[in-house]
């Protein structure tokens, strides 16, 4: 397992407006699709190793004592980056997320094996209260607002680890000024509001807890096209702002167009990591998560023939 460098600013670094996702159809055609990314391009030499802000290793979780669903999975999160977790629908990420947290038990899951980390400390037989109270916060998969409560009650709920109320009002304050949507309908209740809407308040209400560590569950599933550029960008606003990101998506165009490292997850496996630059060019993820390659059908691409193929 590589220890991944931290993506912080270095002497002589430049922005990149763009970074280009080329595949390779059968005629051999290039189709270029531009994703807008803020992220730092280093210059030639590497920074140093850090020790990550969090560290899976060796994981194994099962439900109801019965049904292995991930299978000795290591991941790690340096201080200060964007790091992407891919996989198709059942590939154990929403169960990385649940060990992660501590929400495992309330899915009769538990983990067998393995260690989860956050700052230096062992937190994976911590409650989940406990572990936000260390610096991490999670986003889940559908929004999950309180549709009768309004905006500002919703905000409020993710303040619960503040101390006192100037802190929470300060936290609300910062929310606010980031999602200007939000304080313009902070009187309104969650559940009139719009998908993309929604999806503020989610993330407004993981961050009034200032975590070291924000975790996001498919934040553009089910978003149109145009809000989806909009959490894009919102993400790297929340990055540039101090805060690491551990970014699970089936999106893998957007993902990677932000995302300093990634992962690849097949039936509870890593079976892929690296640079997300490198990822972008790698054959398999442009054929499974990028719409590239040149199969013909679709029984070209039946599981047994992915997984054959990612453990070659």
């Amino acid at each position: 397992m590589k220890l991944l460098p931290a993506a912080q600013p270095v002497a002589g670094a430049t922005r990149s407006p763009n970074s280009v996702l080329a595949r390779t159809t059968t005629s051999g055609e290039h189709v270029q699709r531009a994703v807008r990314s803020t992220a730092i391009v280093p210059p030639s030499s590497e920074p140093s190793a850090v020790d990550p802000l969090l560290a899976v290793r060796n994981l194994e979780v099962v439900y109801s004592d019965v049904i292995l669903v991930l299978r000795g999975v290591s991941i790690s999160v340096p201080p200060g980056a964007i790091v992407a977790l891919l996989g198709a629908n059942g590939a154990g990420k929403t169960t990385i997320l649940r060990a992660i947290t501590g929400l495992l038990p309330i899915h009769r899951g538990r983990i067998t094996k393995g260690a989860v980390s956050l700052d230096g400390a062992p937190i994976h037989d911590w409650s989940a209260p406990a572990i936000v109270r260390r610096g991490l916060a999670q986003v889940m998969e559908g929004r999950r607002v309180f549709a009768e409560l309004t905006v500002a009650e919703n905000l409020r709920a993710g303040g619960f680890t503040c101390p006192d109320r100037a802190s929470r009002t300060a936290a609300l304050d910062r929310v606010l000024t980031l999602f200007p949507r939000l304080a313009e309908r902070r009187n309104q209740r969650a559940g009139y509001l719009s998908g993309g809407e929604q999806q503020m308040v989610a993330i407004g209400r993981a961050l009034m807890s200032s975590p070291k560590l924000l975790l996001l569950d498919e934040p553009s599933l089910g978003l149109a096209p145009a809000i989806v550029e909009q959490v894009r960008d919102l993400i790297v606003s929340i990055h540039q702002g101090g805060t690491s990101v551990l970014l699970v998506e089936q999106n893998a165009a957007m993902a990677l167009g932000i995302a300093s490292y990634g992962y690849v997850l097949e039936n509870g496996k890593v079976v892929r990591d690296g640079p997300a630059d490198e990822l972008v060019r790698d054959k398999d993820v442009q054929e499974f998560y990028l719409g590239g390659g040149d199969r013909r059908s679709y029984r070209d691409v039946k599981t047994y023939r992915r997984k054959k193929h990612w453990s070659a």
